[in-house]
């Protein structure tokens, strides 16, 4: 239903009720007729206007939402002919011509590609899923699409399905495919000009419900062509937050035609705002759920749906040559783990270079990662919320009736925490040492001496409760 149509059609009944009763009391024979004619249109335009029922989701996407829930850590790629500048996703929109930057097509060669290493380094590092990009800000597409010729088979020389390939690399390791779908676009005339892509030299001819038929008719494709999609991650729909009228993007019809094809694809929206009817998952850009430290989301009150924090590795999500500034594996494993304590994905991005190859850097991290996650992903992946919080000390996470605490502070012997009742075991995770406590039934702390640290700057007790 569109609310901005429903409410001016209701002030509109106001105004005109206001215009014809100057006294509410003993309204005129005219006013009378008037609120009649006035009823009975509203009625019959009542009775005309399509019923829109609530999203409820399929028995298949619930179940679909519960895995990707126990997932808890998913890679994302972006890759596109923008790794030819290696200036990052957002090259376009630094003021370059459009047609210009699309000459970057006819010599994209990525003859290092190969799928089946990507997926596996991906599987290797304990990841369940990926996400790509099969269209970014820039219009390219990175599949095989009827929709347009400026894609990677018909307007390169590579003439390959990525998506193809890695569809097909996915199924064979058991990885779940999701993919990004950017919703804006600064090359079509078709799509209305928002706050960015406003230099690239594009005609003009804003025309939305062709360019969303245009959007509906890729995403069809994306999810026919290539089964085993799983989600979609659309981008950009902040592009319209600061117009003076609020820009209608209608996504909920846009949703309803993407159930009706898959009721099991899961939708999540980057728009740093309140969930939206049809979402399925709930994503948070740079952040974890509800601390809001980049101020991109201060309407963004954190859903009862599946979370999902995305992070960049380094500093840039497409290919960067200058950005080497990687976290650390220590870093990284530390934000995974934060965001399982507040029940959330991590979705983990690498750009991928020019010549298809994943960046050493990177592959070292993911390495590391699966080294970890093979000893400790019992306490990641499947896990809810840990009751604690942050604490100074670090977080926790929960699985059935133990606890996960992931200490942080390597130097202190023990650590506090709320407990309402006395655990029945604590133990160190790693060894199974049990652990000495103390327990205050009258205030409820639990006080727990930790193992001896041996150079470790992670360490992890578990505790079981009756």
């Amino acid at each position: 239903m569109n609310i901005a149509a429903t409410n001016a059609t209701n002030g509109a009944l106001r105004s005109a009720r206001n215009k014809n009763h100057p006294s509410p009391i003993n309204p005129t024979p005219i006013t009378m007729n008037m609120k009649r004619i006035l009823m009975a249109g509203a009625l019959a335009v009542m009775t005309c206007l399509p019923m829109m029922a609530q999203y409820v989701p399929s028995e298949d996407n619930l179940k679909a939402r519960e895995e990707f829930e126990a997932d808890r850590f998913g890679i994302f790629l972006h890759w596109g002919i923008y790794s030819m500048f290696a200036q990052g996703e957002w090259y376009l929109n630094s003021g370059l011509d459009h047609t210009e930057y699309a000459k970057a097509a006819s010599a994209f060669y990525p003859i290092q590609f190969n799928a089946r290493e990507w997926v596996k380094a991906i599987k290797a590092s304990g990841a369940k899923y990926i996400t790509f990009t099969s269209r970014h800000h820039d219009g390219f597409s990175m599949y095989h699409t009827a929709e347009s010729p400026y894609n990677i088979v018909d307007a390169t020389p590579f003439e390959r399905d990525v998506i193809g390939e890695l569809a097909e690399a996915c199924q064979e390791e058991g990885i779940r495919l999701h993919l990004y779908y950017s919703i804006l676009d600064w090359i079509r005339p078709d799509y209305p000009v928002g706050r960015t892509g406003l230099n690239t030299g594009k005609e003009r001819r804003p025309d939305y419900p062709h360019y969303l038929q245009f959007m509906k008719n890729q995403v069809s494709e994306l999810l026919t062509n290539y089964p085993n999609v799983e989600g979609l991650w659309f981008d950009g729909y902040w592009d319209h937050d600061s117009d003076s009228v609020p820009f209608n993007w209608r996504m909920p019809e846009f949703y309803r035609f993407i159930h009706s094809i898959k009721p099991r694809c899961l939708i999540g929206n980057n728009h740093h705002e309140a969930t939206i009817e049809g979402e399925d998952f709930q994503m948070f850009e740079r952040d974890l759920p509800g601390e809001n430290t980049t101020g991109w989301a201060d309407n963004q009150v954190v859903s009862q749906l599946p979370l999902e924090m995305c992070q960049t590795m380094n500093g840039m999500w497409g290919y960067k040559v200058a950005d080497q500034n990687y976290k650390s594996s220590a870093e990284l494993i530390q934000l995974l783990v934060k965001a399982a304590s507040k029940g959330s994905n991590l979705l983990l991005n690498i750009g991928p270079q020019p010549n298809g190859e994943l960046p050493a850097t990177a592959l070292d991290r993911l390495h590391d990662m699966g080294q970890w996650l093979q000893v400790y992903g019992e306490t990641v992946y499947g896990t809810k919320a840990g009751p604690t919080g942050d604490m100074p000390w670090g977080v926790s996470t929960k699985k059935g009736n133990r606890v996960f605490l992931h200490v942080f502070d390597a130097e202190n012997p023990t650590i506090e925490l709320a407990c309402t009742k006395k655990p029945q075991a604590v133990v160190d995770y790693a060894s199974r040492q049990k652990l000495s406590y103390t327990y205050n039934k009258k205030v409820q702390r639990l006080t727990v001496q930790l193992p001896k640290a041996n150079g470790k700057s992670h360490r992890i007790v578990e505790i079981t409760t009756k």
